[in-house]
């Protein structure tokens, strides 16, 4: 099967450790990246996508190195442009890499794989009530979670570590606080979290790490046989 995979994604977002997991059922010359903001300065950014009075705001990170406060409403019309793009261009799956909530993306012929769809059904399926603890990057992040987790059975509860700038004690700390809190198995929630973070706080804590871009891309990948 000649298949052919887009991921889009909003800011800066490492895709190159997601890419092994898709590459077992597909050439990386039929896998495209496209990013909305990242090739983008800040200035550009926010001359498109800064606040207008009743927007909601949306954290990014740009190629700075730093996030940036974008309109949520003005992203999502970005993106839902983009995927009509790539629908018309013939990609047969579509995958957002990004965790967070957006309502009205459609694709009318790809496969649309969003994570916020996704992932709340299947980590309800797969921890069958135990407790989930959750490791966000952003203390901005946290009052999105009530009603992206209301299928667990138990809610969630969470610590704050960046997979960007913080050091491996920060995610240590973050992992022991959650288990202190009853936490029985550990979700990295953010894109930027990866395999050596995941390695990093299962070794050290000996309980189930869940990887959101992993569990994701390996349903892409699926997808693609």
């Amino acid at each position: 099967m000649n298949a052919t995979l887009a991921m889009v994604t909003i800011g800066v977002v490492p895709v190159s450790e997601v890419l092994p997991l898709l590459t077992e059922h597909i050439s990386e010359d039929r896998i495209t990246h496209i990013s909305l903001l990242a090739s983008r300065s800040r200035e550009e950014v926010m001359a498109e996508y800064g606040m207008a009075p009743g927007d909601d705001p949306l954290y990014v990170l740009l190629s700075d190195d730093a996030l940036a406060e974008v309109s949520h409403q003005k992203i999502e019309r970005a993106l839902q442009a983009t995927i009509e793009v790539l629908d018309n261009q013939g990609f047969d799956v579509i995958m957002l890499m990004s965790t967070l909530n957006f309502s009205h993306l459609i694709a009318r012929n790809a496969i649309l794989l969003e994570p916020v769809r996704i992932i709340p059904p299947l980590i309800a399926s797969i921890v069958n009530g135990q407790q989930v603890g959750i490791i966000l990057p952003i203390p901005e992040h946290l009052k999105l979670q009530e009603r992206k987790w209301a299928k667990l059975e138990k809610p969630p509860v969470y610590a704050l570590a960046n997979p960007f700038y913080g050091p491996e004690d920060e995610w240590l700390r973050a992992g022991q606080s959650l288990i202190e809190q009853g936490a029985e198995v550990l979700l990295l929630d953010c894109l930027g979290f990866h395999q050596r973070h995941r390695d990093l706080l299962q070794k050290h804590l000996e309980i189930p790490v869940l990887l959101t871009n992993v569990l994701v891309s390996r349903l892409a990948a699926e997808l693609l046989v």
